[in-house]
């Protein structure tokens, strides 16, 4: 044990050790250590979690409908796919005009599972330098070779494209479109003109901006017309929609490519069938949630006046894990509940506090927590 107790003495040094917190969420809220928070770091986007009439109504229907099981008990390619999995994959495409939608148990399982299932040895694929792990771990899996571009970097992405892609069968281009940590936009316009000028395939990961940004929630590349350019467009149902699960939206004959070869699917039980029941009667209600996305947009502008294109996730900067550390120890001894987000997560000298608004917040909560930050400095 000597070796492992030496882990976990050198990631304290750091500043960077982790532990398990147990704390009750309840709207805007979260309770720990007998005390309540504003919770900042909840991906509860839409405020849909804390919700209990609307939970109260689906749990009414669900009794009503004798529809109530708890467990798929298989994989879906077993017997673990029932009615509600397409009813579901069939309310997730009607977002995505000419795309088919393939469900999974997590946003890690889509992003680890499928461009490996896709790509084939004389494929490229280039990933912007920030995706999310789970997208790195699916890209050391795949069976071609693969790079990555400096973040949002379009001319250093162009560079690679122009010595690299003739060698190749087909070139992927990997990115999200809300960024998990910094809370930026892709620049999908641009990866659009690059996909048709170099015969590329876009892949865009949208677990931050599913249910938030776009027409009726269907994310920022549908807000700015360019969803149909895009090869593959990935969600999740545990962060905005309160649920939990993942989906990505593609062509049809991707889509079987994916159910004969992703392993992520063919290996893992199929979701509950209650979990997917609620999802879809989330799913079905987006359009209802606009009043919660137009809230969540004046908290955004109120917390950010002087940025048009920040989103619901604001990064406080700190540089070193110790400084993150006590920064945010200091805004949760003012009542706010924030977590250090610290290397591997982000880069070495780049940590920081991640901040998560939520359409449960109000604008005093917003006033007070920037007063707040600027106590901090």
């Amino acid at each position: 044990m000597d070796r492992f107790q030496g882990i976990l003495n050198t990631l304290s040094e750091e500043d960077n050790l982790r532990s398990l917190r147990s704390g009750i969420p309840g709207g805007k809220y979260i309770d720990y250590g007998g005390r309540r928070y504003v919770n900042m770091s909840s991906n509860d986007y839409l405020g849909l979690a804390g919700d209990t009439d609307m939970q109260r109504r689906f749990l009414a229907e669900m009794a009503g409908s004798g529809e109530f099981l708890m467990s798929s008990s298989a994989s879906r390619l077993m017997t673990g796919n029932s009615p509600v999995n397409d009813a579901l994959e069939e309310s997730i495409a009607v977002l995505y005009p000419e795309k088919s939608a393939l469900i999974l148990g997590n946003g890690y399982m889509v992003n680890s599972g499928c461009l490996p299932a896709l790509v084939g040895k004389r494929d490229l694929v280039v990933a912007d330098k920030l995706v999310h792990a789970s997208l790195i771990d699916g890209l050391r899996l795949c069976d071609c070779d693969w790079t990555r571009f400096n973040h949002n970097d379009m001319d250093q992405l162009e560079t690679i494209l122009k010595k690299r892609r003739s060698e190749y069968e087909e070139v992927w281009v990997a990115t999200e479109s809300v960024f998990s940590m910094d809370g930026d936009l892709a620049p999908l316009a641009g990866l659009v003109e690059l996909k048709k000028r170099y015969g590329l395939r876009l892949y865009v990961d949208e677990a931050h901006a599913f249910g938030v940004l776009g027409p009726n929630g269907s994310g920022y590349a549908a807000s700015i017309g360019c969803d149909r350019d895009i090869d593959v467009i990935v969600g999740t149902f545990g962060k905005a929609l309160a649920s939990y699960g993942a989906f990505a939206a593609l062509d049809p004959v991707m889509r079987d490519v994916l159910i004969n070869r992703m392993r992520t699917v063919i290996f893992s039980t199929g979701l509950p069938p209650i979990v997917m029941s609620w999802t879809k009667w989330l799913v079905d209600r987006l359009p209802e949630f606009e009043p919660r996305r137009r809230h969540l947009r004046e908290l955004i502008d109120a917390l950010a006046p002087d940025n048009p294109a920040a989103t619901h996730i604001v990064p406080v900067p700190a540089g070193e894990n110790a400084a993150a550390v006590a920064m945010s120890d200091k805004f949760r001894e003012c009542g706010f509940w924030t977590t250090p987000i610290r290397w591997p997560t982000v880069p070495k000298g780049r940590a920081r506090v991640r901040v998560s608004l939520t359409a449960a917040m109000d604008m005093t909560d917003i006033e007070k927590f920037k007063e707040i930050w600027n106590s901090i400095g």
